[in-house]
């Protein structure tokens, strides 16, 4: 445990961006989620916009650092070629 003011404020305030960061993350990952699930159905329109609410989560979390604004890039990325992979197979 530590000993000094600044250590235990150091821990107290660690605890709370550490609980604020993972609301965010799990949000994100569950929009991501939702998006997989959606490209893997038959619903274009559903998918389409569950992929763009994810989208948005990735941008919020990166924006708040709770992720690098590369992961948020790299994970928008993969969903948008996962999304375009599958309308053109729809066609």
């Amino acid at each position: 445990m530590a000993n000094h003011k600044s250590a235990l404020k150091r821990i107290r305030s660690s605890e709370k961006r550490r609980q604020r960061n993972r609301i965010v993350r799990g949000g994100t990952r569950t929009s991501i989620k939702k998006a997989r699930v959606g490209i893997a159905g038959k619903d274009m329109a559903a998918a389409e916009a569950a992929v763009f609410e994810a989208v948005s989560a990735l941008d919020k979390a990166a924006a708040k650092g709770v992720i690098h604004k590369n992961n948020a890039s790299r994970r928008k990325s993969r969903l948008m070629r996962q999304l375009n992979q599958a309308k053109e197979a729809a066609l």
